[in-house]
């Protein structure tokens, strides 16, 4: 199969690897249909990322349909199509239980100990970050091999395309918990900054658990545009606003 391969910083290409096979029996083989490009590949990319190999595949926010599964896996079946999260979690671990999913103990135990002075618990493995990480190949990429089918994957209805389930994987919970860390809550005030990918959707978020009003600060002037039409936020530039704190606090509802 293709994939996209890491070959030292600033370097990576598309190369042909050996497809994936299944290799525990909660294993699912998923033949990519979308795939994007998270902000936290650049640190891959640029090398700022521990223990990334050559020919490491990159990838963690992917999707598709499945080709084959293990003798275990219930969770989907082949032909469902399936969005992937970016943690591999094993369902099973005090963490897991408590939904704590990127603290497993299990998909990447022992990792990091070295660069880990502290010696705090390694986090759950991630797909296509790095063997710091838990080596595992990401989903740029024509196949990726999954592992914990019955704990992570979701199975995406027909009625969703690509473009509107592919978020899932990894964007659309960042923003999500962000929003309930805030608290926030029906008629509260929120300020967002940056109006990035991650900030749109936090946005999205805010106003979805109920938020009144959404200062969103930025300087690139598309960016609050589509910010202010699309969900009502109130923009702000911080390259015509010396002091976008004041400015918030001047225009909040108390």
């Amino acid at each position: 199969m293709k994939a996209l391969t890491y070959h030292g910083p600033h370097h990576v290409q598309v190369e042909n690897v050996p497809d994936p096979g299944i290799e525990q029996a909660d294993d699912i083989i998923l033949r990519i249909t979308a795939t994007a490009i998270c902000g936290s590949d650049l640190h891959l990319y640029r090398g700022k990322i521990p223990q990334v190999k050559h020919g490491d595949i990159f990838g963690h926010e992917f999707m598709g349909e499945v080709v084959e599964t293990g003798k275990d896996v219930k969770n989907l079946q082949k032909g469902d199509r399936g969005v992937i999260p970016f943690v591999i979690a094993c369902g099973d671990c005090f963490f897991c239980r408590m939904q704590q999913y990127a603290a497993c103990e299990n998909t990447n135990a022992g990792k990091g100990a070295a660069l880990n002075k502290k010696q705090i618990p390694a986090p759950a493995a991630l797909f296509g970050y790095s063997h710091l990480y838990g080596g595992v190949p990401g989903g740029q990429a024509e196949y990726v091999r999954v592992p914990k089918g019955n704990v992570g994957p979701f199975k995406v209805p027909p009625l969703l395309s690509d473009d509107k389930a592919l978020f899932l994987s990894d964007i659309l919970p960042t923003a999500w918990q962000a929003a309930k860390n805030a608290q926030i809550q029906q008629g509260s005030s929120v300020a967002v900054y940056g109006a990035g990918p991650v900030g749109l959707l936090t946005i999205a978020c805010a106003r979805l658990l109920g938020a009144e009003q959404i200062f969103v600060v930025d300087h690139h002037p598309y960016r609050l545009r589509f910010a202010a039409d699309r969900y009502g936020a109130i923009p702000i530039n911080f390259d015509e606003d010396s002091d976008p704190s004041q400015s918030i606090i001047e225009q909040t509802e108390l």
